[in-house]
């Protein structure tokens, strides 16, 4: 038992890679059915109410209204930078490069976090963590590059504006979280994830009403099928993954929770299979025993 509590941050950093591979599988098919934008909104408005309905069971307070000047602040500033900027970068990219590609420039997360950790929070790394970061990196992107999607061809020309909103993407995820860790400090993960949602619904509704999209989001909720895909996305999203995300920088580095969470990729392989009857590749499995090797150093 001691292992598990020494690695608190570790096992929650993977079990946030886990949730947010579900999460991914549920958001693909809301915005097929409903559009990214609605999906955006929706998820964190339900994803709010997941997470009041269990502080108010837990703490028996629906909203955090126990958290200090401190934490509102810089739990606000993270929302807006990680829910509203960062995934809107981000969905921009899909559109310009695809998702593959995109979820290759958001490996850049881990080494953009430890950079940012070592200004902010003054956090420092050992070598075998530098080391499990190459291994992950190296699995991740080995992955993501034998993926093809039926009738897609690789291409080594990208759009520049399309890898500028993916990085955007990336950096917005990084900053984000280590707001995250210097706002909540021993503050609750769960109150402190309602904090960050409230901020980014806050930033939603400003830019939905700027770019008068509400019709699109009350049109949503015409296709169920699309709402509960929504639902489920936001269960183990902006509910499990967020809340469990920050559970894993208050025990560990920010650097070495982002690197477990960056597997994502490689988790959503398997049920890619299941789900979607793809073909694995020997890269894939490659890419993915080497990511897991790298993770496993950070337990060391």
């Amino acid at each position: 038992m001691d292992f598990f509590y020494s690695h608190t941050g570790e096992f929650a950093a993977l079990l946030t890679a886990i949730f947010w591979t579900l999460t991914a599988l549920s958001f693909e098919t809301a915005t097929k059915r409903i559009g990214s934008i609605p999906v955006n909104i929706i998820r964190l408005v339900i994803g709010l109410a997941f997470l009041s309905a269990f502080t108010f069971i837990r703490r028996g307070m629906l909203l955090p209204l126990d958290a200090s000047y401190h934490n509102w602040l810089w739990l606000s500033v993270s929302g807006l930078i990680g829910f509203t900027f960062g995934d809107l970068f981000l969905f921009k990219s899909y559109m310009i490069i695809g998702s593959r590609f995109s979820m290759l420039i958001m490996t850049l997360v881990p080494p953009i976090t430890t950079l940012i950790g070592f200004f902010v929070l003054g956090e420092k790394l050992r070598m075998l963590h530098i080391f499990g970061m190459t291994l992950t990196f190296s699995g991740i992107v080995l992955a993501i590059f034998s993926r093809k999607e039926k009738g897609e061809k690789f291409r080594l020309k990208l759009s520049g504006r399309g890898i500028l909103y993916a990085f955007g993407g990336a950096v917005g995820q990084a900053l984000g979280l280590v707001l995250s860790k210097l706002g909540m400090g021993d503050y609750d993960a769960f109150a402190a994830t309602q904090i960050r949602i409230l901020a980014g619904m806050a930033g939603y509704v400003l830019l939905i009403t700027a770019w008068m999209r509400w019709g699109s989001v009350i049109k949503a909720f015409s296709d169920w099928k699309g709402i509960r895909a929504t639902t489920a996305g936001a269960f183990f999203g902006p509910f499990l993954g967020v809340s469990f995300s920050l559970v894993a920088v208050r025990y560990t580095e920010a650097g070495i929770a982002s690197t477990i969470m960056a597997l994502v990729p490689v988790f959503i392989i398997i049920p890619a299979v299941l789900m979607y009857k793809q073909r694995v590749t020997f890269a894939e499995v490659a890419g993915a025993v080497l990511s897991v090797g790298g993770v496993a150093l950070f337990f060391m």
